[in-house]
């Protein structure tokens, strides 16, 4: 009986080690990227981006789709950083978030998504144009 305990406690370490492990090994690359958006009432958004991620770089397509009250059109560039990623391709997926805002000429952009792998995006910009939203969007991003 004394011997099963003891195992199971052994187990239960090794799991735990395994655990350390594999989150240890989660990584963080830049990202870059050039979004255009444009709608009335439904909006759409479209770009590209580069990720930088151990010493090598990956295009970045971008596209999503916004409902609610979406008017005008923007261009906002972003750059920060992708964080909890083990390999380039955990970046892709789809982001979606809750927003609202109001761009007349340049302003200030900051945001932080994260996808179904886990992935975080934080990123910061300038947003251009003339938009007004607020709205539900999602935003897919693949490897080229």
């Amino acid at each position: 009986m004394q011997m099963t305990t003891k195992l199971r406690a052994a187990l239960f370490g090794l799991m735990g080690l395994a655990g350390l492990t594999t989150a240890s090994l989660a990584d963080s690359g830049n990202v870059r990227m050039t979004i255009y958006k444009a709608g009335f009432v439904i909006g759409g958004s479209g770009g590209n981006g580069v990720l930088n991620f151990h010493g090598r770089t990956y295009g970045l397509s971008i596209g999503g789709i916004d409902y609610g009250i979406v008017f005008g059109g923007s261009k906002t560039e972003l750059q920060g950083r992708v964080s909890n990623i083990t390999r380039a391709s955990d970046v892709a997926g789809v982001y979606g978030a809750a927003g609202a805002g109001l761009a007349l000429g340049t302003g200030a952009r900051a945001i932080v998504l994260t996808n179904q792998k886990g992935a975080v995006l934080q990123l910061t910009g300038k947003q251009v144009g003339l938009l007004a939203n607020v709205d539900l969007s999602g935003l897919a991003i693949t490897l080229k």
